[in-house]
């Protein structure tokens, strides 16, 4: 199901919410950034609970777009009498 949910964001079928786009921007630049909250080089594998926070982060609102899009599919599922097609 990931991947035509992939497919209708893509072909505009599926609309993302702003903050989902916002996070995903963020989780990519911060991973990037050289500047860090907790340095890795410090702190050594603990500096990653940083960048997995806001990429678990950024997992939950997507899995929630994915939710959101399934409900859409089955609600456009039943007709107007109310049987599923």
């Amino acid at each position: 199901m990931w991947w035509s949910f992939l497919k209708a964001v893509k072909n505009g079928e599926h609309r993302l919410a702003p903050m989902t786009w916002v996070a995903g921007a963020g989780a990519v630049l911060y991973t990037l950034w050289p500047l860090d909250l907790i340095p890795e080089l410090v702190l050594g594998p603990l500096g990653l609970l940083d960048d997995a926070g806001l990429w678990g982060i950024l997992l939950v609102l997507v899995t929630r777009e994915k939710q959101r899009y399934e409900a859409t599919l089955r609600a456009d599922a039943i007709d107007v009498e109310g049987t599923v097609r």
